[in-house]
C-alpha cells in the first residue's frame, strides 16, 4: 500500500504549482507541473509491472 501512497503523495506535491499555473499564469509551475506529471507516469508504469508480476507469481 506503501504506492500508493506515494503516488498520493506525489499529486498533493503538485497542487501549489497547478494553482500558481492556472489561476496565477506562472509559467515556471507549469514546468515543475509537467515534471511532475512525468514522474506520475513513470511511477504509475512501475506499479502496473508489479501488479502484473504478482498476478502472474499467483497462477
Amino acid at each position: 500500500m506503501s504506492r500508493f501512497a506515494q503516488v498520493k503523495d506525489l499529486v498533493l506535491s503538485l497542487e501549489s504549482d497547478f494553482e500558481k499555473f492556472y489561476d496565477k499564469g506562472n509559467q515556471a509551475a507549469g514546468t515543475r507541473v509537467r515534471g511532475g506529471l512525468q514522474q506520475l507516469k513513470t511511477l504509475a508504469q512501475e506499479i502496473r509491472t508489479e501488479v502484473q508480476n504478482q498476478k502472474n507469481a499467483s497462477k
